[in-house]
């Protein structure tokens, strides 16, 4: 499988729910639209939570698995 390209990366492993989001949703406002945010949780709950995110914002989720634990999100800024 291959990544998209990303302008920014955060690591949000051992943070409990709902920090990873929060922490997304910073790093998230400081990019212009249409760059690109890889997020690394090993939250479960992140799933619900970045799923309804995107779903409510003008953010895309350009991908999103998860492997051994860990969750991967690629977030385009909206």
């Amino acid at each position: 499988m291959t990544e998209p390209r990303w302008d920014e990366q955060l690591d949000t492993c051992g943070l409990s729910c709902p920090l990873p989001l929060l922490k997304a949703k910073q790093v998230l406002h400081k990019l212009a639209p249409g760059k690109v945010l890889r997020v690394v949780a090993t939250d479960a709950g992140s799933q619900r939570d970045f799923k309804a995110f995107v779903d409510q914002s003008d953010h895309k989720m350009l991908e999103s698995f998860s492997n051994d634990g860990q969750y991967t999100y690629i977030i385009q800024r909206g």
